[in-house]
């Protein structure tokens, strides 16, 4: 009885291993990971139309080179990785990523004027500000929700080039964003007796 009990545990864990293993059909997985796609090039590249010809062309290339994805998982690293490498292709080649002077902004200088669409647009545009490589890195990181070691294959980096890129970009952020942020009221009353 044990046996035949373990049996059938093996072949539903197998069937299980198949069924994550059969790739969906291109039309299935252009329904499933169009939002993906179009989220790194939104974050990436804060422009909607563009992100949205950034997705057009990364589906163009995996029907290209569809008969190359060998599972689910494959599919899901090749989509992630092509459209980071186009997003970085498309700020090279068209130069439209908005920048913006700290000095030419007026930024409320405390939390209590800003609400959480000020705050969010105020952070989208330090993040756009970065350097290209720590921006796909900080986008992937905390936007998509990758891991260092996911990020290091996605963009061909050694591990600890993607944890310097990443650390360099939040200190970068640090340091823009020191002072603009801080909470009314937080520099008063220090050396007063």
């Amino acid at each position: 009885m044990e046996g035949t009990q373990a049996l059938q545990n093996m072949a539903i864990g197998q069937a299980a291993a198949v069924e994550e293993a059969v790739l969906p059909t291109f039309a299935e997985a252009v329904a499933r990971h169009q939002s993906m796609v179009f989220s790194i090039g939104w974050h990436f590249l804060r422009n909607r139309a563009l992100a949205e010809e950034l997705a057009q062309d990364v589906f163009v290339e995996l029907h290209r080179h569809w008969h190359s994805i060998r599972s689910a998982d494959h599919l899901v690293f090749w989509l992630r990785k092509v459209s980071s490498n186009r997003a970085i292709d498309f700020v090279r080649k068209r130069r439209s990523r908005p920048e913006c002077s700290l000095e030419s902004t007026n930024e409320p200088s405390t939390l209590e004027k800003l609400n959480d669409t000020l705050l969010k647009s105020y952070l989208e545009r330090m993040v756009a500000s970065l350097p290209d490589k720590q921006r796909m890195v900080v986008v992937l990181r905390y936007q998509e929700g990758l891991e260092p070691e996911e990020i290091s294959r996605l963009l061909d980096m050694n591990v600890s080039t993607v944890k310097t890129n990443l650390a360099r970009a939040l200190e970068l952020l640090r340091v823009k964003t020191a002072g603009k942020l801080q909470p009314s009221g937080s520099d008063r009353g220090q050396g007063n007796i």
